[in-house]
């Protein structure tokens, strides 16, 4: 299938050709017959991709600020290379279109083949095929015209804004910005019985306004333009005011302050700034109201990738309900969205349409693409890829931001590259462009049917255990990001495969262990019982981060503490014997601010300090070692110093915590077909360790043996 996608380095755009997606879980496969450009989010995206370095600086300051932190840990190079690699990402355009359903995904009820639909979200983009979520997906009425529902979720930010001004039969309302949501606004307005004002900088748009609706419009320059709504209002002032432009000026919530009535409202649906003088909403005592999106449930993980729905008796209207109300009005008598598609292309045209909507000599308003449906899709071809040597390579499941910072950029360097895997189809078809994979798939089957006889997996954390149990019963030897499993049923399972005889084997992605400072600290202290104590200031995340999702990321427990529960070990050489935990109380349930206490057989304590709530001045990880009276002290990868008769010269430099040799000694054990540098048994044993870590501190911090621990809950699960 063909999609449209962009890289943010220099504005260059395309339309390439790619495999078709596979619908997962909860996902519609939707064949596309038109889709929606947004020329104001869509348009700024373009121009911010099309700008030059400095003009991008400055219109994304946070990341500037992130980067120059990065920067400083791990140094300016490596700081540019990740960079580049996040702007030379290919990215997806378009959210909202309409078409017909080719296929569901597992648990999918609510659709199947042949439904007429509309789409919205960052899936549901400038592409032939497309699979969304079944909670941004509606039905669409047979009197509704595809090329108008094309626009159903850019209609939905028009009703969410009404819905928030909550206008009643026979009220008033003023429309700040006359672009396409401000038109469909103004439509919404009189079809729900409210009679709306239009303003605007551009005279064809408030022209455009009177047709679209509105009992009155005027040029925001017009001297006489508070008159002329204190007269549409009776003079009392609009019951309320939406503000659907996008600028820097303060003039639109000043102007909104000024025209509404006393205790009216004013909905912000545009982005601008709020910074506005307090003298005239103080006095009126008005209500400032933000407006998000489609509605209710957006940006709610739960709610649109688990397609957990509100209930209706306490959400009236989501997301995915003012969608299906918006396309229950397409095609009605006295509902049309024809006046307002300006421009109609063919999808093979789409750079032309965004050409268009990027030249300020233009005039545009609803623009459309137009997809045939009619012949074959057509599918990428490898052909001409280069011979891959088997004993010499892997294939690899996932390329985000991780795997591309830290494990592709070696792996290119020391083996050859087979397939790519991802969900999504643009981003396998940029890691292969990027790094030099041979092929791109969304197809787990197509890649575990590849010669190469290894396997890295970098997803997220939930599909871990699958796809690595799912490789290693198709006899790939495997790479494994952390953490191992998130559940101890998957654990159980992966201990039954990894203890078999013919295990193809499983290297877990401990990195710091292959630091270069923890490898000269293990040289002068192995052998000896050590004390170790483990200081991780690892930064609040927002409780509905994925990381904190029991389903996703497993918790930071789960999901990040393993490493350093490995690394304990490593130094150690030593098995767990027992394990104990507490939580902070105020945050027991996300388990991100804890003590954790290990003892190993030889003797050997950690003490494992995690916490969230510091101060992101202090760095990340500061770790202490003591045994046979020498002192070691790494601080945050970066110094080694040692303390004692035989301390010798301290060791500093760059940031380096174990990702390049880790992915050399991988690569070695797979060229040579020999063991991994991590065994089975040591990545089983820390993930253990982190479950009972984990069952101590949901029992108040009781101390408990890993090995009882697995023995017990396999035992109870029998029976």
């Amino acid at each position: 299938m063909q999609q449209l996608l962009q890289s943010l380095k220099a504005g260059h755009m395309d339309i390439l050709t790619l495999p078709n997606p596979i619908p997962g879980k909860g996902e519609v496969l939707v064949r596309t017959h038109y889709s929606a450009i947004s020329a104001g989010t869509e348009g700024k995206t373009v121009s911010d991709a099309r700008k030059g370095y400095v003009a991008k600086a400055r219109a994304r300051k946070e990341e500037v600020a992130k980067v120059i932190k990065t920067a400083q840990n791990i140094g300016v190079a490596e700081t540019y290379k990740m960079v580049m690699n996040k702007l030379e990402a290919l990215q997806p355009l378009g959210y909202s279109n309409a078409g017909t359903v080719v296929q569901v995904g597992p648990g999918v009820t609510n659709f199947k083949p042949g439904d007429r639909v509309a789409c919205g979200g960052a899936t549901a983009s400038h592409a032939e095929l497309v699979t969304v979520k079944e909670n941004l997906t509606v039905h669409l009425p047979e009197s509704a015209p595809l090329d108008e529902a094309a626009f159903t979720t850019i209609g939905a930010i028009a009703v969410q804004g009404l819905r928030r001004a909550e206008l009643k039969l026979g009220e008033n309302c003023a429309v700040i910005g006359l672009g396409l949501i401000g038109q469909i606004t103004l439509k919404l307005l009189k079809a729900a019985g409210v009679r709306g004002f239009g303003i605007d900088l551009k005279p064809e748009l408030v022209e455009l306004a009177l047709k679209s609706g509105a009992e009155g419009a005027a040029l925001r320059q017009n001297e006489l333009l508070e008159s002329l709504v204190q007269e549409f209002s009776g003079g009392h002032g609009v019951d309320a005011v939406i503000i659907t432009a996008g600028t820097s000026s303060l003039d639109p919530v000043e102007l909104a302050g000024t025209l509404c009535r006393h205790h009216g409202k004013v909905v912000i649906v545009g982005n601008v700034p709020t910074g506005f003088s307090r003298k005239t909403y103080y006095r009126k005592e008005l209500e400032l109201l933000m407006s998000t999106s489609y509605g209710p449930g957006r940006y709610d993980a739960n709610y649109e990738e688990k397609g957990r729905d509100y209930p209706i008796g306490q959400v009236r209207w989501t997301e995915n309900r003012n969608m299906e109300a918006f396309a229950r009005l397409l095609g009605t008598e006295g509902f049309s969205l024809a006046d307002l598609i300006s421009h109609r292309f063919h999808f093979a045209e789409a750079k032309s349409a965004f050409d268009l909507i990027l030249d300020p000599a233009q005039s545009s308003m609803g623009v459309v693409l137009a997809y045939d449906t009619e012949s074959p899709l057509r599918s990428p071809d490898f052909a001409e890829a280069k011979p891959i040597a088997a004993g010499q390579s892997i294939s690899m499941m996932g390329a985000g931001s991780f795997a591309g910072n830290f494990l592709l950029p070696h792996l290119r360097e020391l083996l050859q590259l087979d397939c790519i895997l991802t969900s999504r189809p643009h981003t396998a078809e940029d890691a292969r462009q990027k790094y030099g994979f041979a092929k791109a798939t969304v197809d787990v089957q197509d890649l575990l049917s590849s010669p190469a006889p290894a396997v890295v997996i970098a997803t997220r954390h939930d599909s871990h255990a699958a796809l690595a149990m799912q490789a290693l019963r198709a006899g790939k030897r495997v790479f494994l990001e952390k953490p191992l499993c998130l559940r101890m049923e998957e654990y159980v399972h992966m201990a039954g495969l990894l203890r078999s005889p013919d295990s193809p084997g499983l290297m877990l992605g401990f990195n710091r262990r292959f630091a270069p400072l923890v490898q000269a600290l293990r040289g002068k202290l192995r052998g000896l019982p050590l004390a170790m104590h483990y200081r991780i200031n690892a930064g609040g995340l927002p409780t509905d981060h994925w990381v904190h999702d029991p389903d996703i990321g497993g918790g930071r427990l789960i999901g990040e503490a393993c490493h350093f529960v490995d690394l304990c070990t490593y130094l150690a050489g030593s098995p767990i014997v027992s394990v104990s935990a507490q939580a902070m109380h105020s945050r027991p349930q996300q388990h991100d601010t804890f003590s954790a206490q290990l003892r190993f057989a030889n003797g050997s304590v950690a003490g494992i300090s995690y916490f969230s709530n510091g101060g992101k001045s202090l760095p990340k990880e500061y770790l202490e070692v003591h045994g046979g009276g020498l002192s070691a002290v790494i601080d945050d990868f970066k110094t080694l110093r040692f303390f004692g008769a035989k301390a010798g010269k301290a060791r500093g430099g760059k940031q380096d915590k174990g990702h390049a040799a880790e992915m050399r000694r991988f690569a070695e054990a797979v060229k040579a077909g020999k063991p991994f540098a991590i065994s089975n048994e040591e990545a089983l044993q820390a993930t253990l360790a982190t479950f009972a870590l984990k069952a101590s501190m949901e029992a108040g911090g009781i101390l408990i043996k890993p090995s009882e621990y697995e023995a017990q809950w396999i035992s109870a699960t029998a029976n």
